[in-house]
């Protein structure tokens, strides 16, 4: 009778998740609206306003069983100093992305391409005394990055965030982040009142209501925050949102006399066109 030896069966080792970063915060806005925060790569480098991409594993498929990405175009909403990354989104339900990303937790990981790109930044447009953000929805992400970057400061006499939302409680983001920049030891010396805050409203009542678009139109905007109208010798602009909005402004933009720029062509304004809400 031989001596039979035991062999013990390997566990299969679960497979990392490719360009994994762990998340390490997650605020709730609204029953549509949530940001979350993720470590950063200590090889990332970007340039405040640009995006990356981001996901996660989609569902097995039920014949081979193989697991693909999801992945997604995501301006970071944190600002290039950072040491954390922050990201600003929708929830959509039937979304092949958000329907999960919405549910992540801290310790979760996320996939993060670190190989940022965007024309949301400074170099993209001329230098002026006005930077105007417009921006609908979570297209307020690239600008929260932007608020945040003190080099924004010191080209700018002043900066205008326009940032219209449906509700008051989808301004919500925008408003504490204003309120952090103004109140924050080290943000306050450097902004030094140069930040103006337009938040409008297009269903719910407000103090201020109105698209973007029509408040540029009607010179409601110019009239309120008690300045001169937009002029291509002062002013330049950056602009985030949903297509149609992007399209809007541009044409109010060009009508103004400004002119669309990007990194390797600096003029006026520029357009963020890969990420929209």
């Amino acid at each position: 009778m031989t001596e039979q030896t035991a062999v013990t069966e390997k566990p299969k080792a679960v497979p990392a998740l490719p360009n994994a970063a762990k998340v390490t915060e997650v605020t709730h806005w609204t029953d549509r609206l949530f940001s979350f925060k993720v470590e950063r790569p200590q090889t990332l480098r970007f340039r405040s306003g640009e995006f990356v991409m981001i996901g996660l594993m989609g569902d097995a498929h039920p014949e081979t069983g193989v697991q693909k990405p999801l992945m997604r175009a995501y301006s970071i909403a944190s600002p290039s100093w950072d040491e954390e990354l922050e990201f600003y989104s929708i929830k959509v339900q039937d979304g092949p992305l958000t329907s999960k990303l919405q549910h992540i937790k801290v310790g979760d990981e996320i996939i993060l391409r670190p190989k940022p790109v965007g024309t949301l930044v400074t170099d993209a447009i001329l230098p002026g005394k006005r930077l105007w953000m417009f921006a609908t929805g979570t297209g307020i992400a690239p600008f929260a990055s932007l608020m945040r970057e003190p080099e924004v400061y010191e080209k700018y006499d002043e900066v205008i965030l326009m940032h219209t939302c449906r509700e008051v409680g989808e301004l919500e983001y925008g408003r504490k982040l204003v309120e952090h920049i103004k109140s924050d030891e080290m943000l306050s010396e450097i902004e030094v009142g140069k930040l103006r805050y337009y938040p409008t409203t297009t269903r719910e009542e407000f103090h201020q209501m109105g698209r973007v678009t029509d408040n540029l139109i009607s010179g409601k905007v110019f009239e309120d925050l008690g300045i001169d109208p937009i002029n291509p010798e002062t002013d330049r602009g950056m602009v985030c949102g949903n297509l149609a909005f992007n399209k809007d402004i541009m044409e109010i933009l060009d009508g103004f006399g400004l002119r669309e720029g990007a990194n390797s062509e600096p003029k006026e304004y520029v357009v963020e066109k890969a990420f929209v809400d």
